[in-house]
């Protein structure tokens, strides 16, 4: 048998051999995840049975809700939930069936109930005798089939038009009929598969369908109500967004309120606020739900050793290519670029990344904290999760999401540029022991806001006002670009005048870049930016970036504005 020698034949063998299943239990969701986003779904039928439960429930909440822009509500995908029912469908009907039955009967309600109608056949049979005619049992199934799918206060769709074709058909006693055509034999055959060994669990099922499979009322305009089945789903949600609290998610509506408090000016919070996180009930409630519910296992990273194998000759194993340890499983996964990133170690050498080298304050804080209280310092590395999670749900760098490791880094950088802000800094080495890094970052964010966004903004529209240019377009370009600042000054969003600023370009492509970065809405320092400040005439990067975690870079920022008009006036 020919060696494998390849990641991706490693990798492929891994998902097919009968190892799987011991391995998966092992896994955390998040690797799970990744493995299916990287291999496909419909390639990881036999891990996805393979897995816990808890594991799949964790792994339905990342994969079966979109998320949209930052800050943004996450919306249920309906496609998503049909590709899962395909998927499943595909791994025999005892599997599915057994599978689908472990899962939270809400959310498999919520699923199919965008797919299927139930009703009762008893419904259509006429009680008493009457010279009205009979109704059609056909014609009341199809009445309100219509159905808005995954509303949101994000979205004003209209409600899906019927996708059926009208098709229909009995199941255990139910009468089921589409209201979209894909994945419909999928659904047949998984409900036929579950009412045969999962009773409980398909009437379940059937019956929470059938309660949210009533007609659309008439509007009357005196109540804005959601409808029953939008009602439905968004309890759903609340719950899937309760779990991932305790799996130290944050919510994007926690994290938009969370930053948008933090941007506040000092001064304008009470003191008990700035002492203690506690006094921020965004910060304690998350911590709070986090603590509700211990770590499971599967979210370890550390490994873990499995059973021992069957007993089989040197030649099998060998040509099984099947790892022996978790270790070897959890290489393998890393090598293949399948594994969650994970946040950069805060007291590595700060020669070995050129990021780390601006927090030499927060660095030293934090290595004292470790030498002296392991329970603080654990409290500490916690809330510098909170804070790049926060970054993740609720913010974008250069008008695009954070990726893990950015977030994480600019979690960092920030709580350091608080720290060298902090009134009296620097600070003693036992101040990280009294004071969390919550208050460290909303000081920095609050910084980042008034003297960097802010601040570029009042600059650039002042600078506006005395730039001329024989070019029509580019006056007009320039005109409708003051006129956004001052809007967007007004309100506090600078960054929403980003759009507006490319007009910049055509004076200085430089200078446009360099802008952009001091606008964001998670302001940075482009390598564009600090070359101007630096008078290099060498070719620059215009897409690196520093995130702003000291004093110094304040002031290169001040020192760009001041010869931002030489630069766009060529």
């Amino acid at each position: 048998m020919s060696k494998i020698t390849t990641v991706e034949d490693r990798l492929a063998r891994l998902l097919d051999t009968p190892f799987l299943a011991r391995v998966v239990p092992h896994l955390p969701p998040e690797t799970l995840h990744q493995l299916i986003r990287h291999r496909g779904l419909e390639a990881c039928g036999e891990l996805v049975t393979a897995a816990t439960p808890a594991q799949l429930t964790s792994l339905l909440d990342l994969d079966l809700w979109r998320h949209g822009q930052p800050g943004h509500d996450h919306r249920f995908d309906v496609d998503r939930f049909g590709e899962w029912i395909e998927m499943l469908a595909d791994t025999g009907d005892s599997i599915a069936a057994r599978t689908v039955a472990s899962l939270d009967t809400d959310l498999l309600v919520a699923g199919f109930s965008r797919y299927i109608r139930v009703f009762d056949p008893g419904i259509f049979e006429p009680t008493a005798q009457s010279d009205d005619e009979a109704p059609d049992p056909h014609e009341a199934m199809h009445e309100g089939d219509s159905i808005r799918v995954g509303a949101s206060e994000d979205d004003d769709d209209e409600a899906e038009p019927d996708s059926s074709g009208g098709v229909e058909c009995e199941i255990g006693g139910y009468l089921v009929r589409a209201r979209r055509a894909d994945a419909w034999d999928a659904i047949v055959t998984l409900l036929s598969a579950l009412g045969t060994e999962h009773s409980d669990c398909f009437h379940a099922v059937m019956e929470g369908c059938r309660l949210l499979s009533n007609s659309r009322p008439e509007i009357d305009g005196l109540d804005d109500l959601l409808l029953a089945p939008e009602q439905h789903l968004h309890d759903v949600t609340l719950e899937r967004e309760r779990r991932q609290s305790q799996q130290g998610y944050a919510t994007p509506a926690d994290a938009r309120a969370f930053l948008e408090m933090a941007r506040q000016p000092k001064h304008t919070r009470s003191d008990a606020a700035a002492e203690s996180i506690a006094a921020n009930p965004i910060v304690t409630a998350y911590f709070r739900a986090a603590d509700e519910v211990p770590e499971p296992p599967a979210s370890s990273s550390a490994p873990m050793a499995l059973p021992a194998a069957p007993e089989s000759s040197g030649a099998d194993a060998d040509s099984a290519g099947v790892p022996e340890s978790i270790e070897a499983v959890i290489e393998l996964l890393a090598e293949a670029g399948v594994m969650p990133l994970r946040p950069r170690a805060l007291l590595d050498a700060a020669d070995a990344d050129p990021q780390a080298v601006g927090l030499v304050r927060l660095r030293h804080l934090m290595a004292y904290v470790r030498d002296t209280d392991e329970t603080v310092y654990f409290t500490r590395s916690r809330e510098l999760a909170f804070l790049a999670n926060t970054l993740l749900a609720g913010c974008t760098v250069q008008s695009r999401a954070f990726t893990p490791q950015e977030a994480s880094d600019a979690a960092a950088a920030i709580c350091n540029l608080g720290l060298e802000s902090w009134p009296g800094m620097p600070p003693p080495d036992s101040w990280l022991i009294d004071h969390g890094l919550v208050t460290a970052f909303e000081a920095g964010w609050s910084v980042l806001h008034q003297d960097v966004g802010l601040f570029a903004a009042d600059q650039l529209i002042s600078i506006l006002a005395g730039v001329e240019c024989a070019d029509r377009d580019i006056r007009y370009g320039l005109a409708a670009l003051r006129r956004t600042l001052v809007k967007q000054r007004g309100t506090g969003t600078p960054w929403r005048a980003r759009e507006a600023a490319e007009v910049l370009a055509m004076l200085d492509m430089t200078a446009w870049i360099g802008v952009l970065g001091l606008l964001d809405e998670c302001p940075v320092l482009p390598a564009a930016l600090t070359a101007i400040v630096e008078g290099r005439t060498t070719a620059v990067s215009q897409t690196a970036f520093d995130f702003i975690s000291a004093t110094v870079q304040i002031d290169a920022v001040r020192t760009f504005m001041r010869k931002l008009p030489g630069v766009l006036a060529g």
